[in-house]
């Protein structure tokens, strides 16, 4: 798996509904809830999608917001398997 330069993530990111790319290192995303229960219950269903694809975000959980933040450790950058992850988390 290769890290992908800045202008792939940005073409990249022309599809992925709210995230951003940080520091042209990780991808960003901030997700707003009406309370913290249903914070909570997204950051668990995001951690179930992530033990099942094996690649596990950074995530801060708040008073109604949850925020994700992914980048694959080995390539010290954004990959394709950080995409993947963030379209299976923006599907919950």
């Amino acid at each position: 798996m290769r890290k992908f330069e800045e202008n792939e993530i940005k073409s990249k990111l022309e599809s992925m509904n709210g995230w951003e790319v940080i520091n042209n290192h990780h991808l960003n995303k901030r997700f707003e809830f009406k309370n913290f229960i249903c914070a909570l219950d997204f950051v668990n269903k995001a951690g179930e999608e992530a033990e099942i694809q094996g690649h596990h975000p950074d995530i801060k959980l708040g008073w109604g917001y949850a925020e994700v933040s992914i980048y694959t450790h080995t390539e010290n950058g954004v990959t394709q398997k950080d995409f993947d992850l963030a379209e299976k988390i923006n599907g919950i």
